[in-house]
């Protein structure tokens, strides 16, 4: 499996972004795609998950109602929408794939994607 993350960039406090994440290398039916992310000086934070299917979600509770977890099956694809963007929200963001959603919201998913980075200015 190939993951690679892009949509990163440089945007002002209360502002938006889409992160996304094109899998490649297999089939994902049965899989699941998550969102971790990184601050300078933190530990790796988990932040959203969803099954292939669509079906089935898991949000933190610090991002709930502010960062929405989405994909489009048919072109392998992930996606992350930030709205309402903070400075805490700065960090290096990375998709992660596995068959077992235990391991993706655990952080021990088989595949990860390469970061990108999103930084919120005052």
């Amino acid at each position: 499996v190939q993951l690679q993350a892009s949509g990163g960039g440089l945007v002002q406090a209360g502002g938006s972004l889409r992160l996304s994440c094109a899998a490649s290398g297999r089939t994902f039916g049965g899989y699941f795609m998550g969102w971790f992310r990184q601050a300078p000086g933190k530990e790796r934070e988990f932040v959203a998950a969803i099954s292939w299917s669509g079906g089935v979600t898991r949000v933190a509770d610090s991002v709930r109602g502010r960062l929405t977890i989405s994909r489009d099956s048919s072109k392998n694809i992930g996606y992350l929408q930030m709205n309402s963007l903070k400075l805490e929200d700065t960090a290096v963001y990375y998709c992660a794939a596995d068959s077992n959603l235990d391991a993706v919201v655990n952080g021990r998913s088989g595949s990860w994607g390469q970061g990108t980075q999103v930084t919120v200015s005052s």
